[in-house]
């Protein structure tokens, strides 16, 4: 018999396997979408997680430095009454401090504040000074003895994240 000749061209797909891939592909990305969503929450928190870590051990480094300083009496100006040792802000961490004796050089425990995952508003890490209650929200602005963060989004562990 000979070929044989089909009426169409048969190079492309139909309407109906165009349907079924779309389905296909819609039911896959709805599976991923909330995987994804979390992944990203996640890593999120492991970075607040890590900051808050950084700043905190910054902060006790320089309460160390400064108790050093009184002690070896090397401190620039002296040690007055009611000085927690503590630095008066963040900046402070930032720029240094000279802590007296022989090399006359700042010491710098971050080299830039950290910037808050989870800060939508750019309002800025929360502060509390050495005076202040352990949860209290308002800063007394005497110096700087905690950082925590200001969002009041609850973690994927149902913590909130202004807790840690």
């Amino acid at each position: 018999m000979g070929d044989w000749i089909r009426p169409y061209n048969s190079r492309g797909l139909t309407l109906v396997e165009l349907l079924i891939a779309m389905a296909i592909l819609s039911i896959l990305a709805a599976a991923v979408l909330p995987v994804a969503e979390v992944t990203v929450r996640r890593s999120k928190e492991i970075e607040l997680r890590r900051t808050l870590r950084e700043m905190r051990t910054a902060i006790d480094a320089y309460k160390v430095d400064y108790d050093k300083a009184v002690k070896d009496n090397t401190l620039p100006g002296g040690a007055t009454l009611g000085d927690s040792g503590y630095p008066e802000d963040l900046e402070t961490l930032v720029k240094g401090k000279d802590w007296g004796g022989p090399s006359k050089m700042k010491k710098k425990y971050l080299r830039r504040i950290p910037r808050d995952p989870f800060d939508e508003y750019d309002e800025g890490w929360g502060l509390r000074s050495y005076a202040d209650d352990a949860d209290s929200t308002v800063w007394g602005g005497d110096d700087i003895y905690d950082v925590y963060s200001q969002s009041t989004a609850t973690a994927l562990d149902g913590t909130l994240y202004n807790t840690w």
